[in-house]
């Protein structure tokens, strides 16, 4: 394997000091309600907004009620650009819409596209389905309101990363399922597929920075409770794949969750789904999150973004 640069490590040991591991469930909701913000430190590890984005909070209809949903619009195109609906990672119990501003705001100028982003409920306090219904509710909602989001909704494409390319995932199927809106493009950065955790990547990257495998069931387990990890709209591997959207799939090859990406892919493509999928090599799980840290970030920003336009035909 590609050896692990000396920052991702340092990195991973710092995050291992506040592993889901270490929390209880009670602390898990109360982190949940502290704002992070955007500082000198936050921005640096982060990364802050990207120049040539206006941004604007609003809400969308969840499965209960409204969720959050920060709307990102890239200042200098031209026209009406297409819809991407972003769905958050952090493991189903955590992630705001601040932490995320970066990979939306960069997404929406690189692409040229509007991304919603989606502040969903998350677990211990909302288990699953919540998550899923949410994010599934409010595409369904943002999709019907183009003129107000200044969106071409005929083209649409859900994105998500770990948690939220799981999610991303689901949505995908949801839709297809639900006679919902009709999704272009699903683009899901080393998602979480297969709860079981029958993944060999799991015990092969148990120990590894950022992510570990005690990580993983404990976010499962305040994620799941007592549901059947096989269930499609939790582990979407589990699904009838035939008629669902083409696919990018980005792994790193130093994530638990590799191989939950990889077999994926392959399910899709043996369903008759077009997929591209890219494997990073020397890079943990999550690394997209870590712009300034993760070397490989241009070029998956790149290539994602790039993936993105030719989805949705934009020129």
């Amino acid at each position: 394997m590609t050896e692990l640069d000396r920052r991702t490590k340092v990195l991973g040991r710092l995050i291992g000091l506040a592993s889901v591991t270490r929390r209880s469930e009670a602390q898990i909701v109360a982190d949940q309600q502290r704002v992070v913000g955007h500082n000198a430190v936050t921005d640096l590890l982060l990364g802050g907004l990207a120049p040539g984005v206006s941004v604007r909070d609003t809400t969308a209809a969840g499965q209960d009620g409204p969720i959050g949903v920060r709307v990102y619009r890239p200042t200098t195109f031209t026209g009406t650009p297409p819809l991407v609906v972003l769905v958050h990672g952090g493991g189903w119990t955590s992630g705001t819409l601040d932490t995320y501003d970066w990979l939306a705001s960069n997404i929406a100028r690189d692409a040229r596209v509007v991304v919603a982003s989606l502040d969903y409920r998350l677990a211990p306090g909302h288990r699953w389905p919540a998550a899923a219904e949410d994010s599934y509710a409010a595409t369904v909602d943002l999709v019907g309101r183009a003129s107000e989001l200044g969106a071409d909704t005929t083209r649409v494409a859900v994105v998500g990363d770990s948690a939220g390319g799981n999610l991303a995932a689901v949505v995908a199927l949801m839709a297809r399922d639900r006679s919902g809106p009709a999704i272009a493009f699903q683009a899901l950065l080393y998602p979480a597929t297969d709860l079981t955790m029958a993944s060999p990547s799991i015990d092969e990257n148990a120990t590894a920075p950022i992510l570990t495998k005690a990580d993983m069931l404990a976010f499962r387990r305040h994620y799941l409770g007592g549901a059947d990890p096989r269930q499609p709209y939790a582990s979407p591997l589990f699904a009838e794949l035939a008629g669902l959207p083409p696919a990018l799939v980005q792994v790193a090859e130093h994530d638990p969750l590799r191989d939950d990406g990889l077999r994926f892919a392959a399910a899709l493509q043996d369903a008759g789904v077009a997929v591209r999928t890219t494997t990073y090599f020397g890079m943990p799980h999550g690394f997209m999150a870590f712009p300034r840290i993760s070397r490989a970030v241009p070029q998956a920003l790149g290539e994602l973004c790039q993936e993105l336009r030719r989805a949705l035909a934009v020129s």
